[in-house]
């Protein structure tokens, strides 16, 4: 696999779109400085090219195995893992008092991107190692902080997040894990987990698991649930490692995709735990290393467009036929319209995620550090809303994507032992991850606007247009076109958001439900084109080259995405009632 991470578009969309500068001397990130941003993500990329690269269709026609009661990783992983651990990429925006750097979250997504761009397999076991961290941070008591925080950080132990059990997928509260007290005041973990990821391998000696389960006398359903922190080797006073606790993977996933990656059946025989935050709260605390998943997925389906894209273009440049003007004899299909017409959706497409992603990621960090308690509850709000939108939209455009890079391959990209086929393959889990899209969705109308009453997005929308202000001051014919398309969506996007809230206003909940997942596409389309639009006007300052790249990039995705905004207004406010007054009917219900 040939990937070359685009350093360029992620430092400018970090800078220039996400506006990650904004984070420049608040508390806990005293050690940011706008001058890192283009060392640290050279240094990545070099990583992400020269090491984790070449393992990804190695790692994919291997994969990860049990053998002798453990998981023993793909050829190549264990050292790529040590030159990660080594490079302190882990720590990269966790807290200096636990060993980190206290760099942005937004920073660390760019490196992450190169990472699953690179090797998606890989990729995840760092992404879960980064939510266990965050959830001990905001949960954790001083001891546990004091004893798992450092090795996490380091990169020297790893975390897990279990949840799923064979009975329970999405429905959590259906879990039947027990946690029985132990009289020391930990607790005997029994039950199964399925669908772990990287919940055993041998990259590192420890593994921490975030495990949900429930105590004896616990209420039924999700306020019964409480979180647990089960490490694979108990750790003794002095901080060495002790006995291996009674926690296996009996079993290993047979998937479509990320075979490098061991999903793990996971079963707990007792095994020594310790409650993190209160009893029955463990879904909120589990929500805070869930958010942080779903980010760093929506990320994963941005990453692995990029690598389609770029093998695609190589592609398109190679493979020649037919005829073109100009050209002597066949033509490399770069010159063919339909190509470039596909290649150009695909990078457009990417772009406005990685924007989405990054600008989500600047919001959390804002939430955190900033010094005005107002900008910080904007902030938080703009995290809220954003969260599902980076996550469903960016894994749903992924998945498309890399389609369009098989389409681009032909024949050629159908066939098992390519690249274009394997990113499809990969690309697919990510819309399942973390609650599936449709889930998202849910959360996007059932939380995100019905408890701001619609505020959050009535504020993003406001942004828009002054996006589309500044679009037409410039009296540039190229950029007014654009400011006409993104109005014409932003007027989209405000009738159905009324119109969601209207119906949830009415406890009309099914007819809101049946248009959300069309809704919360129309307000990705409509939230990545405005920050096309904005790539656009912030690269008048850059080189010309770079600036007519985002210029057709934002034109191009005004005229074929936003364009098509008004005409999706009836399928998500008429849409439900049709499809509700009909759906007995048609699946045969009584």
């Amino acid at each position: 696999m040939a990937y070359d991470a685009p350093v360029e578009d992620i430092a400018f969309s970090l800078e220039d779109v996400a506006g990650i500068g904004k984070l420049a001397g608040l508390a806990g990130h005293e050690a940011y400085d706008p001058e890192l941003i283009a060392p640290i993500l050279e240094e990545a990329a070099k990583l992400a090219r020269d090491v984790l690269a070449p393992l990804n269709q190695t790692g994919d026609s291997q994969g990860a195995r049990l053998q002798d009661g453990g998981v023993v990783a793909a050829d190549g992983f264990r050292e790529a893992y040590a030159a990660f651990r080594d490079g302190g990429w882990m720590g990269l925006a966790a807290p200096e008092e636990w060993g980190g750097q206290g760099l942005p979250r937004a920073l660390a997504l760019g490196v992450m991107e190169m990472f699953h761009a690179a090797n998606m397999a890989f990729g995840l076991c760092p992404m879960l190692s980064y939510g266990a961290i965050e959830a001990l941070l905001a949960h954790g008591t001083q001891e546990q902080q004091k004893t798992y925080l450092p090795k996490l950080v380091s990169g020297d132990w790893t975390g897990t997040m279990n949840l799923t059990e064979p009975q329970a997928g999405s429905d959590v509260g259906a879990l039947v894990t027990k946690a029985v007290p132990n009289a020391d005041g930990s607790y005997a973990i029994t039950g199964q987990k399925i669908f772990i990821t990287w919940g055993d391998h041998d990259l590192t000696y420890n593994i921490i698991h975030l495990v949900l389960a429930r105590l004896p006398d616990a209420p039924a359903g999700s306020r019964g649930i409480s979180l647990f922190l089960v490490p694979k080797y108990l750790v003794n006073a002095d901080g060495s490692l002790g006995a291996r606790n009674p926690v296996h993977c009996i079993g290993l996933e047979k998937k479509m995709g990320i075979h490098a990656s061991p999903t793990c059946v996971m079963e707990y025989s007792g095994a020594t735990g310790w409650l993190i935050g209160e009893a029955n709260k463990g879904l909120a605390c589990m929500f805070t290393m869930m958010n942080s998943a779903r980010l760093n997925v929506g990320l994963e389906g941005v990453a692995v467009g990029e690598a389609a894209y770029q093998a695609a273009f190589a592609y398109a440049q190679e493979r020649k036929q037919g005829k073109a003007e100009g050209v002597s004899g066949p033509a490399p299909i770069l010159h063919h319209a339909d190509i470039r017409r596909t290649l150009i959706t695909m990078r457009a497409r990417v772009a406005a995620a990685r924007a989405i992603c990054y600008a989500t990621g600047v919001a959390a960090d804002l939430a955190i550090a900033s010094k005005n308690p107002a900008e910080r509850k904007s902030a938080k709000a703009r995290e809220d809303l954003l969260t599902p939108i980076a996550k469903a939209w960016s894994t749903d455009m992924g998945v498309d994507v890399a389609s369009m890079g098989i389409q681009v391959h032909g024949g050629m990209g159908f066939m098992s032992e390519t690249l274009a086929a394997q990113l499809y393959r990969d690309a697919r889990i990510a819309p399942i991850y973390e609650g599936t899209n449709g889930i998202q969705a849910i959360d996007l109308i059932g939380r995100k606007l019905a408890l701001t009453g619609g505020e959050s997005m009535r504020e993003m929308i406001a942004e828009i247009d002054e996006t589309v202000r500044l679009a037409r001051s410039t009296n540039d014919p190229q950029f007014v076109q654009i400011a006409e398309r993104l109005w014409a969506a932003s007027k989209a996007l405000v009738e159905t958001t009324d119109w969601m809230l209207a119906r949830l206003k009415a406890e009309e909940q099914d007819k809101a439900l049946a248009g959300a997942t069309a809704y919360l596409g129309l307000a990705g389309d409509v939230i990545g084109g405005h920050f096309l639009a904005r790539a656009a006007l912030a690269s008048r300052s850059k080189a010309a080259d770079f600036r007519a790249r985002q210029t057709a990039l934002a034109g191009f995705f005004a005229e074929t995405v936003l364009a098509t905004a008004p005409g999706r207004v009836p399928g998500i406010t008429e849409g439900g009632d049709r499809f509700l007054s009909s759906s007995n009917a048609l699946f045969g219900i009584d």
